[in-house]
């Protein structure tokens, strides 16, 4: 398939909806450019292992790479990332939450401690540990989901900045991107991710996020676009 030129400028969704997962991934590849030999085979090798965990996986009308793919994306090209564990643990940031069995082979008691073992193994235990931050734990099933979820995002960045700029990639990919959503899922998700951005607002601007000042307007940016997305959402009468 032949890709724009200027396909190293285009919009993240507008790759995924004119040119799918293989636009993404080539977009992907212009990013990588930026790096050493070395890095380029790490975030490859991280690349192919999201890939395999969550080749069934589907994000309502995509394959579930392609967010993982946005999320790596925005962080080296709008957030100027170049740590390799942060864009490597970007990559894998569900893996531990979706696949844990997979990643941490057959027999093992605590599926999600073995699954960010057998990460820490593979690619060092920074990556593990904020690919740690960023999974959701067990949820008390006799408390509010939404409210635990919350709960966990504040806590867990508040003590690993780096998580922070993962997570908010995320974020914005899921609230941002909320209007690609169809069906019932998209008011579910509007309501979820709504109680967030001041909690995202407060922790960007965080003297010890590590990014810089017009990176961080970027994402304010990015985070009223979200709320008022979710305003047209949630507010506007039927």
């Amino acid at each position: 398939m032949e890709f724009p030129p200027y396909l190293a400028t285009m919009p993240m969704h507008a790759i995924t909806e004119i040119h799918g997962e293989r636009g993404l991934l080539e977009r992907f590849r212009l990013e990588i450019r930026a790096f050493d030999p070395a890095a380029r085979d790490r975030l490859t090798e991280a690349l192919d292992l999201a890939a395999a965990l969550h080749r069934d996986d589907r994000r309502v009308r995509e394959p579930y790479l392609n967010h993982l793919l946005r999320v790596a994306i925005r962080m080296m090209h709008h957030y100027q990332v170049r740590d390799v564990d942060v864009i490597v643990a970007g990559l894998l940031h569900d893996a531990v939450e979706d696949h844990p069995d997979e990643l941490a082979g057959p027999g093992a008691a605590d599926p999600t401690t073995a699954a960010l073992a057998a990460l820490a193994d593979r690619f060092g235990p920074r990556v593990a540990r904020l690919v740690g931050a960023v999974t959701n734990p067990e949820y008390d099933p006799d408390r509010d989901r939404h409210v635990q979820y919350r709960e966990h995002v504040a806590a867990s960045l508040d003590r690993e900045p780096w998580a922070r700029v993962i997570k908010i990639s995320d974020f914005t990919d899921n609230g941002v991107g909320v209007v690609y959503t169809i069906g019932p899922k998209v008011a579910r998700s509007a309501a979820k991710y709504r109680p967030l951005v001041p909690v995202f607002r407060d922790l960007i601007s965080r003297p010890d996020t590590p990014l810089s000042a017009p990176v961080k307007r970027h994402i304010f940016a990015q985070l009223d676009l979200a709320e008022e997305r979710f305003s047209a959402i949630l507010d506007t009468p039927n």
